[in-house]
């Protein structure tokens, strides 16, 4: 299982989604979220709502989501750590393009580093009203 005491700031980041459930929309169909977080920090860097239909980030989704991450940490990784059950083929392309390595991992060694995101991700849908 990895550990953020593994990593150096900004040396590395996931991709992962952050909820755990499609979230319904009634006007766009439903979606899912996609973050980037530093791996060191735990911080996220950037979100990316991703229709559940193709169910993964098009080539411009990923291209925003890895810039969103530049422009926050004002600096490119030297990896990018993806969940192999996350389907994020032109992530992985893009992230490629900038020089980025990336490993595929199994989303359970990602456990300690994502659990925190999801829970407050959770949390938050359970206090906002219905619209």
């Amino acid at each position: 299982m990895l550990h953020p005491s593994q990593f150096e700031l900004h040396g590395a980041w996931i991709a992962f989604q952050l909820n755990d459930q499609p979230i319904p929309t009634q006007s766009d169909g439903d979606f899912n979220l996609v973050a980037l977080m530093d791996a060191a920090s735990c911080l996220i860097l950037g979100t990316a709502s991703i229709p559940t239909i193709p169910g993964e980030p098009s080539p411009l989704d990923a291209k925003r989501l890895l810039k969103d991450g530049q422009s926050r940490a004002n600096q490119w990784p030297r990896k990018l750590i993806v969940p192999a059950t996350l389907a994020a083929d032109h992530l992985v392309q893009e992230a490629a393009r900038h020089g980025i390595q990336v490993e595929r991992v199994a989303e359970a060694d990602l456990q300690a580093l994502i659990d925190d995101a999801r829970q407050s991700f959770k949390d938050y849908f359970k206090v906002q009203p219905a619209v």
